[in-house]
């Protein structure tokens, strides 16, 4: 495992715009999101703490599709060593008393089933494709190459309640830290 931050001073930072400080406090809606493992995953229905990191996209090794000028987007570059960040730290947060960890991106649920076995990642992946719970959220997004792209945020939610949000997140490999950070601060 990398150092976390390392690497990315050359990558521009995303701006503290604000535009998550609608979501401490926010009951989930009523829907259910394709996964992964072939679940929908009723976000709200889910009693405790449930971790949900949001990034942009994923791109597979031999990704020809990469919007022009991505590591150039700031907080666009990072999905990778994000979630590597979370599969390594998920037995600590299971320990922290948090009963899942998802990843939530807009791809669909075929894309991010590569990006699971490559990473291989010890949890779900949520596709957000049709933009249901990010609208009904309004999640933080931004446009690259005619895409809608969600930006780089984690919400800890407590009873289908969003309890607390991190944004913006960078640099992302060290957002699984800072999680655990808080949710040694902050137990049940």
């Amino acid at each position: 495992m990398s150092e976390p931050g390392a690497g990315w001073s050359g990558i521009p930072a995303p701006a503290a715009d604000g535009a998550a400080a609608h979501l401490p406090g926010l009951a989930l809606p009523a829907l259910a999101l394709p996964a992964t493992d072939g679940r929908r995953v009723a976000l709200a229905a889910l009693p405790g703490r449930t971790v949900v990191y949001a990034y942009p996209r994923t791109s597979r090794p031999d990704d020809s599709a990469r919007p022009a000028g991505w590591d150039r987007i700031p907080g666009a570059k990072g999905c990778t060593p994000q979630s590597c960040a979370f599969r390594d730290r998920h037995t600590e947060l299971l320990g922290q008393g948090v009963g899942a960890v998802f990843g939530l991106s807009v791809q669909d649920r075929t894309y991010q089933r590569e990006a699971v076995q490559r990473l291989q990642l010890p949890f779900a992946l949520l596709s957000d494709e049709r933009g249901e719970l990010t609208a009904a959220l309004r999640l933080p997004t931004f446009q690259a190459s005619g895409m809608t792209l969600l930006k780089r945020l984690t919400l800890i939610l407590r009873d289908g309640r969003v309890e607390r949000v991190f944004y913006p997140v960078f640099p992302p490999d060290r957002n699984a830290q800072d999680v655990l950070d808080w949710l040694a601060a902050h137990p049940l």
